[in-house]
């Protein structure tokens, strides 16, 4: 298998040492004055932008001219918390080339992502933000991983990121992943690191991504996997199941199957890096007669590390594959990030603790019990250990009093800065006639369910029904032989336990404002269909989401879709 040469393994943890150290001092001594850094970040922010519209209107000079805690307060005043929605409007004029709207001049790029309308949104990158966040975070986070695993850069590293590039603004700015930026633009000296060249992440057909994913993957030896969507290495093991024996033809010849959809141009850039390798190929043939069922831990046996997202209901498909996996490969909490903000990283092992990068990015807080009309919004440094909050950010990217709509528990401090562990999404609550149930309640009754019952799930989901006034459960069982009064004795488990779980919940099933829950089969693999049928629609791999607990009729519909007929109706 390919190996990393030694000197470059050496160059890589001499350069990443140098950096890492110097983030870390940076962060040490900026985390032990939270008020003063949070003050000074904010003060930046607002200095820069005081002359654009944004902070023209939302009066940046008077605010900036306020002092001590009048500063925070003018600022809260002026400026309201906001959605995306209400930040649109100036993101639209900055697409049509308008400099300085939210932020001097006009983004590098725009990384896009779902929103809560039919339009996705359009998140502003500045140079700023790009330089200060991203490139200086990536290279502090490159040295955590060391730091945890020192062989972690022994071997080839597997990444799953978005296209860098897929189209532009009507002024000719750029959009696309900040994944696959931060990709192109990883360090010269670690590029050989990569498996496969960026082009493989432009294959359109989905299927066919991730073959030449993992055939190119495959044939080397992989140390290290980077993704931030745990669904991705469900959709990895699936398809080396799948196309093993044609992966084997593939590297013995140098080829790849001419049976994908790949278009020509990918295909010439990715066939002119591959070669004939009838040793590796025989080395899995063997694994193949062996094992029979060949899994990562026998063909990636030096495995390192794994770093993706654990926190929330992403541990729900970490555990159908968590096992493949050598024993002595670390599981790394890819840290809370996403399209709007990277809010710091995963120091240390064997946590799931984001230490947010106060002298990074300006945070507010609201208290989740709190759903007045005006609620008391918290400071970094006013927050408790324990409780839960709805985070508020301001960024260099012109997002101002940004509501992430995340539910955040403060797990601890890295001395004054915050560490934080994603819970759900804030439309992870159902609340259809009051019952405000979590998804993080139904994922945990449903575990308490099948364990009382001796009963394995592959995959589960919960939709609300309100035109039913209803929950429904849908299962795929790993055993295809469990009966219908059987699931139909899971779905009354899971009942009882929300009843537990949740007294408002308890009320209106007992009042019967909550009709009983209905019970649904799923075909095989029904995870991977729903995700492959996502994808199709435009999707993006590493932004597909899905909470576990919904009130969405487009998606209950494409379940509905891969229910079992002969089980589709309650019994």
């Amino acid at each position: 298998m390919n190996k990393i040469p030694l000197k470059n393994r050496l160059l890589i943890r001499l350069a990443l040492g140098f950096v890492g150290r110097k983030g870390l001092v940076e962060l040490a001594r900026a985390s032990k004055k939270p008020e003063k850094v949070q003050e000074k970040v904010l003060r930046s922010f607002l200095e820069g932008s005081k002359d654009t519209v944004y902070g023209k209107e939302h009066r940046f000079r008077e605010i900036l001219a306020a002092r001590g805690p009048d500063f925070f307060s003018l600022y809260r005043k002026n400026v309201p918390v906001n959605d995306y929605e209400d930040l649109r409007p100036y993101v639209d004029r900055h697409k049509e080339g308008e400099p300085d709207v939210l932020f001097p001049g006009k983004p590098k790029m725009y990384g896009t992502t779902s929103g809560t309308t039919r339009e996705p949104k359009w998140i502003p990158i500045t140079e700023r933000y790009y330089q200060d966040v991203y490139q200086e975070m990536n290279r502090l986070w490159f040295y955590t991983l060391i730091r945890n695993k020192p062989r972690v850069f022994s071997g080839k590293t597997l990444s799953i990121v978005g296209k860098a590039i897929e189209g532009a603004a009507p002024d000719g700015t750029v959009y696309g992943s900040i994944s696959g930026i931060s990709q192109r633009d990883i360090p010269r000296f670690m590029e050989i690191l990569h498996t496969a060249p960026a082009e493989v992440f432009h294959i359109a057909d989905y299927k066919a991504r991730y073959y030449a994913i993992m055939r190119i993957g495959i044939e080397q030896d992989v140390t290290l996997i980077i993704t931030a969507n745990p669904s991705s290495l469900v959709e990895m093991v699936s398809n080396a199941n799948e196309f093993y024996d044609e992966y084997v033809n593939d590297i013995r010849q140098g080829t790849l199957s001419r049976n994908l959809d790949i278009s020509a141009g990918i295909r010439a850039i990715l066939e002119a890096r591959l070669r004939p390798n009838p040793e590796r190929a025989a080395e899995l043939e063997a694994l193949k007669a062996k094992y029979g069922r060949v899994l990562p831990r026998h063909y990636w046996p030096n495995m390192q590390m794994i770093n993706v997202w654990m926190c929330g209901n992403t541990s729900v498909y970490l555990d159908k594959v968590k096992d493949s996996f050598p024993e002595e490969t670390f599981f790394h909490e890819f840290s809370y990030f996403s399209t709007e903000c990277k809010a710091g990283l995963v120091l240390k092992s064997n946590t799931m603790d984001t230490v947010i990068f106060g002298h990074k990015t300006y945070w507010e807080f609201i208290h989740v019990s709190d759903e007045s009309p005006e609620p008391r919004i918290y400071q970094l440094w006013e927050v408790k250990q324990g409780e839960c909050y709805y985070p508020v950010i301001t960024t260099s990217a012109g997002l101002y009093r940004y509501n992430m709509n995340d539910i955040l528990e403060i797990s601890g401090f890295y001395k004054g800065f915050p560490l934080i562990r994603f819970i759900q999404k804030g439309n992870g609550i159902i609340s259809m006639t009051g019952e405000k149930l979590h998804e993080r309640q139904f994922i945990e009754a449903v575990q308490a369910a099948q364990k009382d019952l001796d009963l394995s799930l592959a995959f589960f989901v919960g939709f609300a029904d309100l035109e039913r006034s209803n929950y429904q459960f849908y299962y795929e069982f790993t055993d295809p032989g469990v009966t219908r009064a059987r699931a139909e004795e899971l779905s009354a488990r899971v009942d009882g336990y929300l009843k537990q779980f949740n007294s408002e919940y308890e009320g209106k099933r007992d009042s019967n404002r909550i009709k009983v829950p209905e019970t649904f089969f799923l075909v095989p693999n029904s995870f991977e269909k729903f995700k492959s049928a996502c994808i199709d629609l435009g999707y993006r791999d590493g932004q597909f989401k899905l909470n576990l607990l919904m009130q969405d009729d487009k998606r209950r519909e494409m379940f509905r879709r891969l229910v079992l007929k002969e089980a589709a109706e309650p019994g």
